[in-house]
C-alpha cells in the first residue's frame, strides 16, 4: 500500500494495487467493473452484472432473506403492486455503485484515484447496506423501544458472524468489521478522506439508495413522482468536494439535483405518507406498542422474513385489545382505521409542533385523553386502542446538503443556487409534508362526526380537559 497526492486540490489519497499511466486506478483488477455476460434482470429493465464473487455473496442465507422482506412494507396496502423486496432494492444499489465508480475513475477533470480494497468495500457495503433490515423495522424502531435492536446492529452481527465473514475475507481481502463500521460509522470518530467520499456515495443527498429507492417504489406503485428526474445525468456530473471530503456535483447536474428533490417530496407526499399508508403504520405500531412487554417476542422478529412476521403478530395479539388492529393490516379482510382530523405547519401550527415533539408513549396517552374526551361530549363508549394519533418521529429527514462546482473551480451551496432546495428540502419538508393525523376505528366513523378534533386537543394540551 502507499499513498499519492492530486496535485490540483493536495487530496491525500490511499491507493493499493496496479495504477496505470495518467493516474486512475487500473480498472481491470476489479471484476465488477469489467464487462460481463453474467447479469440478473430486474426492473427497470436494468441488468445488473454478476460476478462469481458476489453470487457467493448474494446466494447466502442472510442475503436472501431480504427477498422475504418487502421494501416498502405497508404501501402495498394502497398500492398493490409495491411488494418488491429489499433483495431487488440491494441489486439496484450496487448497480448505482458500479456506475458511480466507473464515473468518478474515469473523470477527465478530476479523476477519483481509489484502491481496489475502496472500491471493493463500495461495492459490497451498497450490497449489505440493507442486510441487517427486518420487517417493518423502520417503523417499530420509530417507537423508541429499548428491547427493539437496530437494524445495524443485526448486520454487524450476520457480517461477523455468518458465512458472509468467511468470503469477505477470502473473496474481497476484506475485514468483516471495517464493512460492519463502514456501514455504521460511529458519529465521534471521524473517517480518513477516502472513506469519507465513498461514505457520502452510499449515504448522503445524492447517494446511491436514494437513486435507486425512489426510482423503483415510484414504478412497482404505478405513480410517476420517482421517476421523473435524470439519474444518468445526475450521475456523471457527480465530482469529488475535496475541501469537505464527499460527493459534490457539476453544474450540469444542477436541474437533476433539483428535480430529485421534488421527486423525493412527491412520493413523501403521496406515497410513503399517504394517509391511508399511514393509518396502516398507526395500527401496525399501537400493536407493538401494546405487544412490547413480550421482549422475546420483539427479539424474534429481527431474524423473520415478512410472513413469518405477520403470523407471529396475529397470533400474540388475538384475544388482546390489538387484535383488530393486527387483522386490520394483515389478516384476510383489510379494515384500516379512518382518518378524522389531520393538520400540517400551515393549517394548525401550534398543534402541529406540539405533537410532533411528542415521545411515543406521550402520544399513546394523548390518544387515551382524546378519546375520553370525545366520549363525554359525544355520550359515546369508545375504547383507548381506537383511536390513534400518528405523528412524525421527533427526528427529521436528512437536510439536503450539497455542493455544486462551477466551471471556475469555485463550489457554491445548492441551497443559495435553488429556490426549489430552499423550500423542499430544509425543515420545511417535515413539517409539509409529514402531517398529524388522527385515525379512528371503522365502526365509530359516522358517530363522531359532529367532535372538533383541533379545539379538543388544544384543550388537553393546555390543561384544561
Amino acid at each position: 500500500m502507499y499513498f499519492t497526492r492530486l496535485a490540483s486540490v493536495g487530496l491525500l489519497i490511499r491507493l493499493e494495487k496496479a495504477v496505470i499511466p495518467g493516474g486512475l486506478t487500473d480498472l481491470t483488477m476489479i471484476p465488477e467493473l469489467q464487462p460481463t455476460a453474467s447479469v440478473i434482470r430486474i426492473s427497470p429493465e436494468m441488468d445488473v452484472p454478476i460476478t462469481p464473487r458476489v453470487r457467493r455473496l448474494i446466494d447466502t442465507a442472510p442475503f436472501r432473506r431480504l427477498a422475504g422482506v418487502s421494501q416498502l412494507g405497508l404501501v402495498s396496502l394502497v398500492y398493490p403492486g409495491a411488494s418488491h423486496s429489499r433483495f431487488e432494492h440491494s441489486l439496484g444499489v450496487y448497480r448505482n455503485a458500479i456506475d458511480v465508480l466507473k464515473h468518478l475513475a474515469s473523470d477527465p477533470r478530476q479523476p477519483m484515484l481509489f484502491g481496489d480494497r475502496d472500491a471493493s468495500l463500495l461495492i459490497v457495503s451498497a450490497l449489505f447496506h440493507d442486510l441487517g433490515h427486518w420487517p417493518f423495522c423502520h417503523l417499530i424502531e420509530d417507537l423508541g423501544l429499548v428491547d427493539s435492536a437496530r437494524h445495524e446492529i443485526l448486520a454487524r452481527r450476520l457480517l461477523v458472524q455468518s458465512e458472509l465473514a468467511v468470503l469477505l475475507k477470502s473473496d474481497w481481502d476484506l475485514d468483516p468489521e471495517n464493512v460492519a463500521d463502514f456501514l455504521d460509522p460511529d458519529p465521534a470518530s471521524s473517517l480518513d478522506p477516502v472513506h469519507s467520499i465513498l461514505r457520502s456515495i452510499l449515504s448522503g443527498p445524492i447517494d446511491i439508495d436514494k437513486l435507486d429507492y425512489l426510482e423503483r417504489d415510484s414504478l412497482h406503485a404505478g405513480v410517476p413522482y420517482g421517476r421523473n428526474f435524470d439519474r444518468h445525468r445526475l450521475v456523471h456530473s457527480m465530482c469529488i468536494d475535496t475541501k469537505k471530503n464527499r460527493i459534490a456535483i457539476s453544474e450540469k447536474g444542477r436541474t437533476a439535483a433539483e428535480m430529485m428533490v421534488f421527486a423525493r417530496y412527491v412520493m413523501f407526499s403521496e406515497v410513503y405518507w399517504h394517509h391511508a399508508v399511514r393509518s396502516a403504520t398507526a395500527m401496525l405500531q399501537r400493536a407493538v406498542f401494546e405487544l412490547r412487554r413480550r421482549s422475546e417476542l420483539v427479539q424474534s422478529w429481527i431474524d423473520m422474513d415478512d410472513a413469518a412476521f405477520k403470523s407471529s403478530l396475529l397470533r400474540s395479539a388475538f384475544g388482546t385489545p390489538s387484535q383488530d388492529c393486527t387483522e386490520g393490516i394483515f389478516g384476510s379482510r383489510r379494515s384500516l382505521y379512518k382518518r378524522i382530523a389531520q393538520f400540517d405547519c400551515f393549517s394548525e401550527p401550534q398543534l402541529h409542533r406540539s405533537i410532533s415533539s411528542k415521545t411515543y408513549p406521550q402520544l399513546v396517552e394523548l390518544s387515551g385523553r382524546l378519546a375520553q374526551a370525545i366520549s363525554k361530549q359525544l355520550d359515546l363508549k369508545l375504547a383507548p386502542n381506537e383511536l390513534l394519533i400518528d405523528a412524525p418521529p421527533a427526528q427529521c429527514e436528512v437536510q439536503f446538503d450539497l455542493r455544486v462546482r462551477h466551471k471556475t473551480g469555485e463550489y457554491r451551496e445548492l441551497f443559495e443556487l435553488s429556490p426549489v432546495v430552499q423550500s423542499l428540502a430544509t425543515r420545511q419538508f417535515d413539517e409539509m409534508v409529514k402531517r398529524v393525523r388522527v385515525f379512528i376505528h371503522p365502526k365509530h366513523r359516522d358517530s363522531i362526526r359532529k367532535a372538533n378534533i383541533p379545539q379538543l386537543l388544544e384543550e388537553i394540551l393546555a390543561g384544561s380537559c
